[in-house]
């Protein structure tokens, strides 16, 4: 079976055939490039839909993926994008070993075909040349033929007639016998290309365009297995992810089945457990009695007769300054401080019942109002109303999270512990390496100079040394929140929060005094008219005289200090002054000039000498 033989004489059909042929391996490109941009588009999509859904850094999402659920969703976005990668590598294949490879190939192939059919339409025209030259010594013979005839038919008239002079007949015959000869010259001549337009044809017919059209049938026969293997490449490259996709999908099943329901509930217990104790049974209130109420346990003013009566034999904090308030002198009778009583307000054992909720957001406001309207005249008492309303309204958060029930405050604080724990570790290796590094130049001087690194190796120290006191701090509320040491009182753990946050420094003092109960609202419910009571005895309240408190040491200011706030104390650099309370972790120390002006000043501007013998005195470390 050959093109040459079988289809010798369909030569434009071929060419129309082969052409068609390069048409249907552009088509078959086409659609393998469409394909590739198909893969490429789905797995951008594909990535952007992982990245949409991925956790945002630093927020409330990436710590809701502890749980087993949302790990395995998070498993699922990241085996989604290593699918996404395995469509982008279809692509990439059948863009380098199917398009590319292909259009090259049909590059060529259009000029294999050219050449063939140039061939073949000159051996086309080479055979046309032959044939007119045939039929042109043809026509000439004929005519020659035909001369000749008539030149013979001519001398024989003549010689027949007698009255014809001997010459004209001989001129007759002459004329007769040329034309014959020109007749058998062209016979000769129209032989001679006969038999070469026939060898010529039997060349044309049985070696030439056999040849050519057998080298096209090569040709396309070529093409075809190329599609062939261009098909089978095309379904290989999507064979060889599979594995891979496989993989991605039996990460996602193994994600799936890594979901423990109980693990969850445990985390959920750990997020949102506050340590509080279920309410306890309301008692039963007699209204038999006329002018006489039962008072339940959980009453406001049961609660705030324990908070007093825990005050006076607990022994309350003598001589502690709040920072920032005026020092009251006034010899009026002792009383608890309005912070006091707050405290009670709010840290009393919650007693009531879910559904009495309803009514708390209209009492708390209530009692804000009354709260400004009572200490209208009091500087001392409106200075601490205001700022305890603002820093409920503001959400402030206190440096100790006292502001959370105690099983997540524990977590928070554990949480910080752990982290300065890391810094701490990070300068530790940073000095290490800077002290290596030091030593280096020290054998080597040629490296570099050692006094160079003194001010790194200082500044890194002293990182590390205010890492470790800040360090020391949350371990100590953290080892106060897990009972292992005496709770502080509410009045310090507020100075401490207001030294340490200062921006602004009584918006936040207020707001650590605050403990609010398990579901964020007060934990008393009284009528308007107990409330009105309450707030009349508390706010007439003045602040306790104040004792003085012996010297437990002396300090030197380092630095001049200028005190502008209330409570504070300006100093002189240089200048020698007591010390009546020493730091007690919020950054101030407490001095006294001249023995009665007292105030509070940076720990930091003072280098503090404590009398080891003095009461209350401790050795830092």
């Amino acid at each position: 079976m050959s093109w040459g033989t079988e289809l010798w004489d369909q030569f434009d059909n071929l060419e129309k055939h082969t052409q068609w042929g390069i048409d249907i391996l552009e088509k078959y490109i086409k659609f393998v490039k469409e394909r590739t941009e198909i893969e490429l588009s789905y797995a951008k999509q594909l990535r952007n839909l992982s990245k949409k859904y991925q956790p945002k850094k630093n927020s409330k999402e990436e710590e809701e993926y502890r749980y087993t659920a949302c790990k395995a969703f998070l498993s699922t976005l990241n085996e989604m994008n290593d699918y996404a990668g395995q469509h982008e590598v279809i692509s990439e294949n059948m863009t380098s070993q199917i398009t590319v490879e292909l259009a090259r190939y049909v590059q060529e192939l259009k000029q294999e075909r050219k050449s063939h059919f140039h061939d073949g339409r000159k051996a086309q025209q080479h055979i046309e040349t032959c044939w007119k030259q045939l039929e042109s010594s043809k026509r000439r013979f004929e005519r020659d033929c035909k001369e000749a005839d008539r030149a013979q038919q001519y001398f024989e008239k003549m010689d027949a007639d007698i009255n014809v002079t001997k010459a004209d007949v001989e001129k007759a015959r002459q004329q007769a016998q040329m034309r014959h000869q020109m007749a058998e010259d062209s016979k000769a001549d129209y032989s001679s290309i006969l038999q070469k337009f026939n060898h010529e044809q039997h060349e044309y017919y049985h070696t030439h365009i056999p040849n050519i059209f057998q080298k096209i049938q090569e040709m396309e026969e070529r093409r075809i297995v190329r599609i062939g293997e261009s098909v089978k490449t095309y379904a290989e490259l999507d064979r060889q992810v599979i594995p891979i996709i496989g993989k991605c999908l039996d990460g996602i099943v193994k994600a799936a089945e890594s979901i423990d329901p109980k693990n969850d509930s445990q985390l959920a217990i750990e997020a949102y457990k506050s340590g509080f104790e279920p309410p306890g049974d309301i008692e039963f209130e007699d209204y038999t009695q006329p002018m006489k109420r039962t008072v339940s346990d959980n009453s406001l003013s049961n609660s705030r007769g324990e908070g007093k009566s825990e005050l006076k034999f607990g022994g309350k904090s003598k001589g502690k300054l709040w920072p920032f308030i005026k020092k009251n002198k006034s010899p009026k009778q002792q009383k608890e401080p309005l912070s006091h009583r707050f405290n009670e307000f709010m840290t009393s054992k919650p007693k009531i019942h879910c559904f009495r909720s309803l009514k708390r957001g209209t009492q708390s406001l209530c009692f804000h109002k009354e709260l400004m309207k009572r200490t209208i005249g009091k500087p001392t008492y409106a200075f601490e109303a205001r700022d305890y309303v603002l820093s409920l309204k503001l959400g402030a958060t206190p440096e100790d999270f006292s502001n959370l029930p105690p099983e997540q405050r524990r977590k928070k604080l554990q949480q910080k512990v752990d982290e300065l724990n890391k810094e701490i570790q990070k300068e530790m290796d940073q000095r290490d390496a800077i002290t290596k590094m030091k030593d280096v130049y020290l054998k080597n001087p040629q490296m570099g100079d050692p006094a160079s690194l003194d001010h790194k190796l200082a500044e890194v120290s002293q990182n590390i040394e205010k890492l470790r006191l800040e360090a020391q701090k949350f371990e100590a509320w953290l080892a106060e929140a897990e009972g292992r040491l005496p709770a502080r009182s509410e009045q310090a753990r507020r100075q401490s929060g207001m030294y340490d946050a200062q921006s602004p420094p009584a918006v936040n003092s207020c707001a650590q005094d605050r403990e609010s109960s398990p579901d964020g609202s007060y934990t008393e419910e009284r009528s308007q008219e107990s409330e009105g009571k309450v707030l009349a005895a508390d706010f007439d309240d003045e602040f306790d005289d104040e004792e003085t408190l012996p010297a437990i040491g002396t300090c030197k200011a380092l630095y001049t200090f200028e005190g502008q706030n209330e409570g504070t104390i300006s100093v002189v650099e240089g200048e020698t002054l007591y010390v009546i309370e020493e730091d007690k972790g919020d950054g101030w120390t407490r001095i006294r000039r001249n023995g009665d002006e007292e105030g509070y000043v940076p720990t930091s501007y003072v280098e503090v000498y404590l009398d080891k013998n003095a009461k209350g005195a401790k050795t830092y470390i």
